[in-house]
């Protein structure tokens, strides 16, 4: 298969983008976040969507870290909508991201 395609690549590149952006390197992390997430909206299936949530939510955080609020702010109302369309209105997941697009 194709090497990009590997799951422990994805998340290999997550894990780094993560701890570049825990250790202070939000600069750093936030292509390696994004290429991770790029990578998993190609090749996660639909059954797995909730890492893609997951990878758009690290790099949220990443663009809040890094002062480029208004471009979180379009990825938190996305992650938003994807988990209320996935989850419902009620499910955790859904109340936390809406708690984070008020914030």
């Amino acid at each position: 298969g194709r090497p990009e395609a590997s799951p422990y690549r994805c998340f290999a590149m997550e894990a780094l983008g993560c701890a570049l952006r825990l250790g202070g390197r939000g600069a750093e992390a936030l292509p390696v976040l994004e290429s991770a997430l790029a990578l998993k909206r190609r090749y996660v299936s639909h059954h797995d969507f909730e890492h893609v949530l997951s990878a758009q939510t690290n790099v949220c955080g990443c663009l809040t870290e890094l002062g480029r609020h208004d471009e979180a702010l379009v990825l938190k109302r996305e992650i938003y909508a994807r988990y209320k369309a996935l989850r419902g209105d009620s499910h955790e997941h859904t109340i936390m991201s809406g708690l984070n697009v008020a914030l």
